[in-house]
């Protein structure tokens, strides 16, 4: 040792240093630990128990898929079913729920394999082509397979209504019949899309995501959210709680990365679904908020305007960002039935 002359490197002084280290680092693994072998999830709020008493399952592959079918407006046939994003669930459409049902004879929404109140099976390839294959047998479970249907969707529900849309219009078996579609802040162009460092993070990395799934916790949650949420449309401490439990549900945090395929999907498949939207003869509509750090603007718009001439947009108030049905419900159903009545 070449400091055996200094008093402070003498055998029992280091020892009790290397003592101390030694406890400073229990004290930090410890917990850390604990979050990574397990973390009993929140419980349900009473707003989100009461969405979940609502709903139903049915079975698809063996799966349970949660949705809720709402009868609504008498004197009209018009169905509407709605398709959430990632990382939350149908619960993205509560804002919106009522109004709607005013509107449409049926509003059907479901929780996607993976997410929300559905069964999140690991390990297991999450695909846009399995969820599209759910709509599909929720639409022949209730018995609308020859209805006519109104798309509404959102984000990576955008994707899946693509997928349905080529399968439509390619006339394959079991497809829904489109009455209209309505997309809204989605990643339909990969040119334009700008995932977070933690998607990013856990969609690409084979060894890290693991560990970062079962670490990230409600702050972490929250600050993911928050951000692609406009400054003066910050979801509520109540609103982020009910998303952060929607996910925790049966371990969904766990099934993120796998789920995060869909970006690499969307780049893999962009000809087939952009293809789908460019082509297509159903009446077709943008809701947007431009402040959407994920597609900002300028650039997702016009790339939109220019490949997608036959639909209509509405762009928001610019301080909406990139979930316009919980950040402006009111403009975001102006928009929609302006759509509606426009054909």
């Amino acid at each position: 040792c070449f400091c055996t002359s200094r008093p402070e490197c003498d055998s029992p002084t280091a020892e009790l240093n290397m003592r101390e280290w030694w406890i400073h680092v229990g004290l930090i693994c410890i917990p850390l630990v604990a979050v990574y072998l397990h973390i009993p999830p929140p419980q349900l709020s009473p707003a989100l128990q009461k969405w979940h008493s609502a709903g139903e399952v049915f079975h698809f592959r063996g799966r349970n898929i949660f949705y809720r079918d709402s009868y609504g407006a008498l004197g009209s046939s018009d169905v509407v079913i709605l398709l959430h994003g990632f990382p939350t669930s149908s619960y993205d459409w509560s804002k919106i729920w009522d109004p709607l049902t005013q509107r449409f004879h049926r509003v059907i929404a479901l929780d996607f394999l993976g997410f929300g109140f559905s069964d999140k099976p690991r390990p297991h390839r999450y695909s846009i082509f399995e969820q599209a294959s759910v709509v599909e047998a929720l639409v022949a479970h209730l018995g609308l397979s020859n209805q006519r249907v109104n798309v509404v969707s959102h984000d990576y529900g955008d994707t899946v209504a693509l997928e349905l849309l080529y399968r439509s219009d390619q006339n394959r078996t079991g497809h829904l019949t489109f009455n209209s579609l309505c997309l809204s802040n989605g990643g339909i162009f990969p040119e334009t899309q700008y995932p977070r460092l933690l998607q990013t993070l856990l969609k690409d990395s084979s060894f890290l995501a693991p560990i970062l799934t079962r670490l990230t916790n409600y702050v972490i949650f929250q600050k993911g959210i928050g951000e692609v949420f406009g400054p003066y449309t910050q979801p509520t401490d109540a609103e982020f709680w009910d998303m952060w439990t929607g996910l925790r549900y049966n371990d969904g945090n766990l099934v993120l990365d796998s789920i995060l395929q869909y970006i690499n999907q969307r780049l893999k498949h962009r000809e087939r679904w952009v293809g789908a939207l460019t082509s297509t003869y159903v009446p077709l509509h943008m809701i947007y908020g431009p402040l959407d750090p994920v597609n900002p603007h300028p650039q997702f718009i016009r790339l939109y305007q220019q490949l997608v001439q036959r639909s209509t947009i509405t762009v928001l108030d610019e301080h909406i960002s990139h979930y316009p049905q919980l950040e402006d419900p009111t403009g975001f159903l102006n928009a929609y039935f302006n759509f509606i009545h426009s054909f």
